[in-house]
């Protein structure tokens, strides 16, 4: 999942004044965290949503969908419930006044790795494309958004199957002929 976001990543390193290493190992000290575990707004976007959204959506929408849909159908149209279920964000950014309806629209197994790779999408947000344009560097920058971009398309069916895990589809236990079961 974190190619897909190589281009915002690349703008932050080229952006960082004192280098991306410097400010990562300052995002890690104690008292760098010890604040953010106090900030509820950063719990509840980083810890207990991605936790929470990643159970529902990954444990309970995906097995429902897949007999009707298939498995390829579900990995596609999950994202529009899980879309729809962050409809409340909209309402949130108005009622603050951080951005315009139009803005707003427009960037709108195990739960280890779902649950980090959400939470580090939440961080990340929506890709502020429109700064890259302005950029000095946006040759660069966008080299690496289209990298991104094309890294996750061609990685996403190979990582995504479970028998590069090791693991038998789920749906070939379900499969299984009944003689094998009596």
């Amino acid at each position: 999942m974190m190619v897909l976001f190589l281009g915002p990543l690349t703008q932050l390193a080229v952006e960082s004044p004192r280098g991306l290493f410097h400010d990562v190992k300052a995002g890690l000290n104690c008292q760098s965290w010890s604040k953010r575990v106090k900030d509820l707004k950063w719990l509840r976007n980083h810890v207990v949503a991605p936790l929470t959204e990643e159970f529902v959506f990954r444990a309970c929408i995906i097995p429902m969908l897949v007999p009707c849909t298939g498995p390829t159908s579900a990995i596609f149209i999950s994202p529009l419930f899980f879309g729809v279920a962050h409809f409340h964000h909209i309402i949130e950014q108005l009622r603050f006044g951080q951005d315009t309806v139009f803005d707003i629209l427009i960037c709108a197994g195990h739960l280890v790795g779902p649950v980090l790779c959400h939470s580090f999408c939440n961080r990340m947000g929506f890709p502020a494309i429109g700064s890259v344009l302005e950029h000095p560097q946006k040759s660069l920058i966008l080299l690496f958004y289209q990298l991104g971009v094309l890294l996750f398309f061609i990685l996403l069916f190979p990582f995504t199957d479970p028998t590069f895990y090791g693991m038998s589809p789920v749906c070939s236990l379900l499969l299984t002929p009944r003689s094998a079961c009596t």
